[in-house]
């Protein structure tokens, strides 16, 4: 397997630690409705430049598109939003580890649907995940949410859990800078829509620091994924899912460093992140 398929993959990882430590800051002063909107437009448009610059207008199946359009609703446009309102209701820290969960989702959808072999890694994993989970929930009081509010990371990982399917299926059919190009601007297109028909344009708009945040965020977030497709397009989901799902583990020193005075890091979370990223390390590199 070639060696750029680690280095893309970690990089991605730490592309997606970093845009969740600007998406934290962009949300003192703006809502996340007006920092996914942001998030989709930037890489729609850096996107489109990179498919221009790269020639990368190939012939493309309709089942391809179609497959980079439904991640683009179901992952891009409902999984983001989920989690820009996790990271505001529970922290930057705690919704990167619940999000990343959805490996050990996708592993679940594959024994439901597929037929998948229960394994003692899947096990082993699912008790780590477990122990991380409840620590994590038991942070509420201290950090500064109710326990229900997980649910919102939940729903993030489950999207972003389907959303690794079909894009993986759609890789077969597209090439990931045209597929990814797809994916953004379908979720850029339907939000859009969502917003004027519900009265919300006004959300749309964004200046300040917060504008500055959800920009670098949007460059660092969709640069991320890039990175995250090429290298599955290059190796396998076994070798690649295991080192992005790092991505909270780095959360945790740049929360430190760059969210002081906006949110509080306790041991509790970050031990219950290092089970969470241990459990989904068992199950995906199995």
């Amino acid at each position: 397997m070639p060696p750029a398929v680690y280095t893309l993959a970690l990089a991605g990882a730490v592309c997606n630690a970093g845009a969740t430590i600007l998406i934290r800051r962009g949300l003192r002063d703006a809502s996340p409705y007006t920092g996914v909107w942001i998030n989709l437009a930037v890489g729609t448009i850096a996107l489109w430049i990179a498919v221009a610059a790269t020639g990368a207008l190939e012939s493309v199946g309709f089942k391809g598109v179609a497959y980079f359009a439904a991640a683009g609703i179901v992952g891009t446009l409902a999984g983001r939003l989920f989690r820009f309102v996790a990271i505001e209701k529970v922290g930057a820290s705690v919704a990167a580890a619940v999000i990343n969960l959805n490996p050990f989702i996708s592993t679940g959808l594959a024994i439901l649907l597929l037929g998948e072999r229960v394994t003692l890694a899947i096990l082993a994993g699912t008790t780590v995940i477990v122990l991380g989970t409840i620590l994590l929930s038991t942070t509420g009081r201290q950090v500064g949410f109710r326990p229900v509010d997980l649910v919102i990371p939940l729903l993030s990982a489950a999207c972003f859990g389907v959303v690794a399917i079909l894009r993986k299926i759609g890789l077969s059919q597209a090439g990931p800078v045209l597929g990814f190009a797809v994916n953004v601007t379908t979720g850029l297109l339907v939000f859009t829509v969502f917003l004027m028909a519900s009265g919300n344009r006004q959300t749309m708009a964004c200046r300040g620091r917060s504008l500055v945040h959800f920009i670098s965020a949007g460059l660092a977030e969709n640069g991320g994924v890039f990175m995250t497709l090429v290298a599955l397009k290059l190796g396998t989901v076994s070798v690649v899912a295991p080192i992005a799902a790092t991505a909270p583990i780095f959360v945790l020193p740049l929360s430190m460093l760059f969210l002081r005075g906006i949110e509080r890091l306790t041991a509790r979370v970050a031990v219950g992140t290092v089970l969470v990223v241990l459990g989904v390390f068992l199950i995906v590199a199995r």
